[in-house]
């Protein structure tokens, strides 16, 4: 089987042509929750944050099938939505503009030369869970406000949160932020699937940008920092607390490819 790695800042994802056969089961072993987390695994496999496959779609560009590291097939990916983009771009399915089909519904896209700009899915509000900011930007985030970012047990307090009974049965993302200019987020998150600190989560530092306009007013754009490189978040905020238009802006890299036997 032919695979291809990319990353975006930080976050890196196997990405699998999926095209050839209208039955994935039959071109990968997705049923297999043990074998895709095999392939992510870091010691034993490939190693990746999730893994990608890009599928046709009658009304589409593609489609895209996210699997978390853990081998579940997984909520939408911001970043990896991103790394697919660069990689239907890279085979030549679109040229600078592409629609494709995530397990959210529809996303558009445009590539330039360093960045993708992803549009995320409109997001109807933000709530509080005990005590706790919470809202769905494709998939299930915590935001919460620290001084001290840098020194902050991300894995152990983020766990806490991810577990606790307010976002059960299917837990939540749980992310950490400090204001560090006007116009710009320092964000670390624990991401559920991976069980772990990633470098970097696009739907998550989607999150943090829209809980930082309702909470603290910051205008659109907000930037952000990550342990894995800057991304940008773009939006329109609504009367009713809801948000549209919302762009995920950042890099999306080819790292490198290679051929694995099943």
């Amino acid at each position: 089987m032919n695979f291809v790695k990319y990353q975006g800042t930080g976050n890196d994802f196997i990405l699998i042509d999926d095209r050839d056969t209208p039955d994935r089961a039959a071109a990968f072993p997705v049923a297999d929750q043990p074998f895709v987390e095999k392939l992510c695994h870091r010691r034993f496999g490939i190693g990746a944050d999730g893994l990608i496959l890009l599928q046709n779609d009658p009304d589409y560009d593609f489609k895209m099938i996210y699997f978390n590291a853990d081998g579940a097939e997984g909520s939408m990916c911001g970043n990896g939505g991103r790394c697919i983009v660069r990689f239907a771009h890279d085979l030549g399915l679109f040229t600078a503009e592409t629609r494709f089909l995530a397990v959210d519904g529809e996303h558009k896209a445009a590539v330039s030369e360093n960045d993708i700009s992803l549009g995320m899915s409109d997001v109807s509000g933000i709530e509080e869970r005990n005590g706790l900011t919470f809202l769905n930007t494709g998939s299930p985030h915590v935001v919460r406000f620290v001084d001290d970012l840098e020194s902050l047990d991300v894995v152990a307090e983020g766990q806490a949160i991810r577990y606790s009974d307010a976002f059960q049965p299917g837990g939540t993302n749980v992310n950490f932020v400090q204001v560090i200019g006007s116009d710009t987020l320092f964000v670390r998150t624990y991401e559920r699937g991976v069980e772990d600190e990633t470098y970097s989560c696009g739907t998550g530092v989607t999150a943090a940008a829209l809980v930082a306009h309702h909470q603290l007013n910051m205008s659109s754009p907000v930037s952000i920092q990550t342990l894995g490189g800057n991304l940008k978040v773009s939006f329109e905020a609504q009367v009713d607390g809801s948000f549209s238009d919302v762009h995920l802006i950042g890099p999306a890299k080819r790292v490198f490819a290679g051929t694995i036997t099943i």
